[in-house]
């Protein structure tokens, strides 16, 4: 089996599963005053170093979440329910147009309930990547903005420039949310010009039903989910205790040191497929990727064509996002970059992970072959 879909989950690390085991036997609430209690609370807190520590924030930033989707979710409306300690409020959203369904979607909910928020998608370029220039145009307009532009896409890698963006967001006096689930821990950012930064467990190595937000110091912010007071008054609802003992064995594990073997496993990768597909496009090749994803399409062979003939040969792949309740649909991202939908109904996309090997690619490039020679043998 060789498990090459690591942008829609990785493999968990046999310390987060360990960690987990230890948080279930531990037991207790983390809001209880007890022994046991406290025991639980010590594994939180833990944890939350851990998490602080990979994205060089304060401890005390970190909201645990259920994962990115729903940190991406309660920072958005957060921020926009919410005042910083001027009382300024944000009158503006400003999204890329190949954000997550999950900001893209949360934004369109948001201009549903709240018609005086004003909203604006900034187009990309062929390669994926954020036009500054018409985000400029778009934050001289009036009123502050919330700015939403992701580190790196999940679809094809390609990386933002969040440091441009930053310094543009917040010379106009805005904030700016970076989804940085499918970036941290895979390449050294610095994500410390982020307002607030939505991160996911399950990216990392760890568990399924775990992530987190961090909102840093006098940002816009109101509770989204109202409860019992947990994580500051800022996500109600008793703590994923084992989740985010996971989480925080995870990012303890995860320092880019990934980074280098896999990006020369990607290109491995990449020199066989254009040996097998000589008319092969591979999305976003000319910016700068992440080193563990490789989107590309063969012309004429469908991507539903390819994800069967790989899985049936034990190569797991995906088609793109993996959020679409295992349906191959149409790319927004690839459609945003200008690609035909012809094209895109091929595309394909391989991501590698912290366990991902040699064998690993073999396996792929050799089912890529065979099914070059199937496609061949069709065509005569």
């Amino acid at each position: 089996m060789a498990y090459l879909d690591h942008n829609a989950t990785s493999c968990l690390r046999p310390q987060s599963r360990d960690a987990v085991e230890r948080a279930l036997m531990v037991g207790g609430n983390p809001s209880s005053v007890h022994r046991q209690g406290r025991a639980a609370r010590a594994v939180v807190d833990e944890a939350r170093e851990y998490v602080a520590g990979l994205v060089k924030s304060k401890p005390e930033e970190v909201v645990f979440t259920s994962g990115g989707t729903e940190a991406n979710f309660i920072g958005l409306w957060g921020a926009v329910l919410g005042s910083d300690d001027r009382g300024s409020r944000i009158e503006r959203l400003i999204v890329s147009a190949v954000e997550h369904d999950s900001v893209s979607k949360t934004v369109r909910e948001i201009a549903a309930h709240r018609p005086d928020i004003g909203i604006a998608t900034v187009p990309v370029s062929a390669d994926g990547v954020v036009d500054l220039g018409a985000l400029r145009r778009a934050l001289a307009e009036s009123g502050p903005a919330l700015v939403a532009v992701m580190a790196a896409n999940n679809e094809t890698g390609a990386i933002q420039p969040i440091q441009s963006v930053a310094e543009q967001v917040h010379a106009s006096g805005g904030w700016y949310l970076v989804d940085a689930v499918q970036a941290c821990g895979k390449f050294n950012a610095d994500f410390a010009a982020a307002d607030y930064l939505a991160i996911s467990a399950h990216k990392l190595g760890g568990p399924q039903g775990a992530g987190a937000l961090i909102v840093r110091d006098s940002s816009p912010f109101a509770a989204i989910v109202c409860g019992g007071g947990q994580e500051s008054n800022r996500r109600g609802g008793t703590e994923n205790v084992a989740g985010i003992a996971g989480f925080g064995a995870a990012a303890k594990m995860c320092r880019g040191d990934d980074s280098a073997r896999n990006g020369a496993l990607r290109d491995r990768f990449e020199v066989g497929l254009r040996h097998i597909f000589p008319d092969v496009v591979i999305f976003s090749e000319h910016v700068a990727r992440v080193s563990n994803t490789s989107c590309f399409a063969v012309p004429g062979i469908a991507a539903e064509t390819a994800l069967i003939a790989l899985d049936l040969d034990g190569v797991m792949v995906s088609s793109g996002a993996a959020c679409s309740s295992g349906k191959v649909r149409p790319s927004h991202v690839l459609k945003a970059m200008g690609v035909s939908a012809e094209l895109t109904r091929s595309a394909l996309r391989v991501s590698l992970g912290w366990n991902s090997g040699e064998p690993d690619i073999e396996a792929a490039l050799a089912s890529l072959e065979r099914l070059a020679a199937r496609v061949t043998r069709r065509a005569a």
